[in-house]
């Protein structure tokens, strides 16, 4: 779905659209300045008929567009400057497979070029009002970073403090008494889920949900896991995998597995503890 933001031009609103992770800016809105808006259109209809501007647009779309239609395009070149020649962006873009530039209509409808066409474009308003251009898109994807950093820095102290929650919760309510990593009656009879279960947390599924009868109706112990646990869990998957794959018995298994989460779940938390105080420096 496109995103559309309007910046000022020399008191000219232009609408800048998103489209594809692309910034397109309505040229009919820059041609305003130019002419009145009942004349837009034929502002547009005159610069594309040009032989320069079909150049750029042809090589434009040469570098960018795989599926650009070089003999179309050369056929409308040869007949650009001609008194007969007409084009319209409509027939560029049926002719041609066009992506550079295109039609819309409805809310916030015209003609929409990507930022580099819109630019040569704004050349043909004057070569200030192309200069407040680019200084006024530049500002909005200013802004634009400004914001999505800020968005970035909240999710992340949202998450971290998230994980502190969920971590407190862990370890004051969720933790089975009883010790499996010892006691390994359980082990013949487990699933694959609970090897890993053990091996990371200390307690299999159903322990957990014998100790929490009021979650476990809607979530189970890895909904609480940390960051970290979760990516011990991944990696202790893959050896699993890997072990399984290899014949080794769910013994052998089990021991590698709990060796792999201590070890692992260690480094990370020793590195969590040495991050978080580089960042309160």
């Amino acid at each position: 779905m496109a995103k559309n933001r309007i910046i000022t031009v020399q008191n000219i609103s232009v609408t800048v659209s998103t489209e594809d992770m692309d910034d397109y800016i309505c040229i009919t809105d820059m041609a305003t300045a130019k002419s009145d808006n009942s004349r837009a259109a034929d502002v547009i209809k005159n610069w594309i008929r040009s032989r320069n501007t079909l150049e750029f647009l042809g090589t434009w779309e040469q570098i960018y567009n795989p599926n650009f239609k070089v003999v179309e395009f050369d056929h409308f070149k040869q007949e650009a400057g001609l008194h007969t020649f007409t084009l319209s962006v409509t027939d560029w873009v049926e002719n041609t497979n066009a992506v550079g530039i295109y039609v819309k209509r409805g809310r916030y409808g015209g003609t929409y070029a990507h930022k580099d066409i819109a630019f040569e474009f704004a050349s043909a308003i004057s070569p200030v009002f192309k200069l407040y251009l680019i200084k006024e898109f530049q500002r909005l994807k200013e802004e634009e970073n400004d914001l999505h950093k800020l968005e970035w820095d909240a999710k992340r102290f949202l998450s971290k403090n998230n994980y502190l929650i969920q971590t407190d919760a862990v370890k004051n309510y969720l933790i089975p008494v009883c010790n499996y990593r010892e006691d390994l009656k359980w082990l013949p009879y487990a699933e694959e889920a609970d090897l890993l279960n053990v091996a990371l947390f200390g307690f299999t599924a159903k322990a957990w949900r014998d100790a929490n009868p009021e979650l476990a109706g809607k979530s189970n112990v890895r909904d609480y896991a940390t960051i970290n646990e979760l990516t011990v869990l991944s990696n202790l998957e893959t050896h699993n995998a890997q072990m399984i794959r290899e014949g080794k018995s769910k013994m052998d298994r089990f021991m590698v597995l709990k060796e792999i989460a201590e070890y692992q779940l260690r480094v990370l938390n020793e590195a969590e503890k040495i991050n978080n105080r580089i960042e309160e420096l």
